[in-house]
């Protein structure tokens, strides 16, 4: 369970999010949509797979997420089944359906890529998350498979500008605790630092 962050932001903090954590990349067609499973704003970020789909940006998708506590179907279930209900095609999702987190759900899903696509065949990747956890996505697929090239999509329900984003409580804090994870996970060695070729601030 995430531990609530009660802090304010500093204003270098607020600067450093902004610039560095919030990032947008140019997007263009992919090989592969890395869709990351959630608890919340799922409806989102279905919305926002199958926008993708429907305008061209992959060819194949994984959907990787466990069973949460208080439900009994995964994460990767509800919203691959979803997504199909939206017209995206069955037979293209491939699913992961154990990782709790999101170091799991790139290291239980590069296998399943590996047996159904093979890996070396795949050349881009867009990462599919929430915006308060931004650049952690590819920055956990970038410690794990650093030949791939990274796009980064994030959706959130927050009617809050992303830049604004300390103006709000709520989303304040989820991005708190996200930017706390940062430099303790590198340490780790559970995420690598992304290329800045492969992206731009925001």
């Amino acid at each position: 369970m995430t531990i609530p962050t009660a802090r304010s932001p500093t204003e270098a903090e607020i600067a450093a999010i902004n610039a560095q954590h919030l990032i947008e990349t140019p997007l263009r067609p992919a090989d592969l949509l890395f869709v990351f499973g959630t608890r919340v704003d799922f409806g989102e970020r279905v919305d926002e797979a199958c926008r993708l789909w429907r305008e061209g940006f992959f060819r194949w998708a994984i959907v990787s997420g466990g069973v949460t506590p208080g439900s009994d179907r995964s994460e990767c279930e509800i919203i691959a089944k979803a997504m199909t209900s939206r017209g995206v095609p069955a037979d293209i999702i491939l699913r992961e359906d154990r990782a709790m987190n999101t170091g799991e759900n790139v290291t239980f899903s590069l296998p399943i890529i590996e047996k159904a696509l093979g890996l070396a065949n795949i050349r881009s990747v867009i990462c599919l998350g929430n915006t308060w956890t931004a650049r952690r996505y590819p920055m956990t697929l970038h410690r794990h498979w650093p030949e791939v090239e990274k796009m980064l999509v994030t959706i959130d329900t927050f009617k809050t500008p992303r830049a604004l984003w300390h103006t709000d409580a709520e989303f304040s804090r989820r991005m708190l605790n996200e930017w706390d994870k940062i430099e303790p996970y590198k340490a780790k060695g559970f995420i690598a630092e992304w290329p800045a070729c492969e992206a731009r601030d925001r």
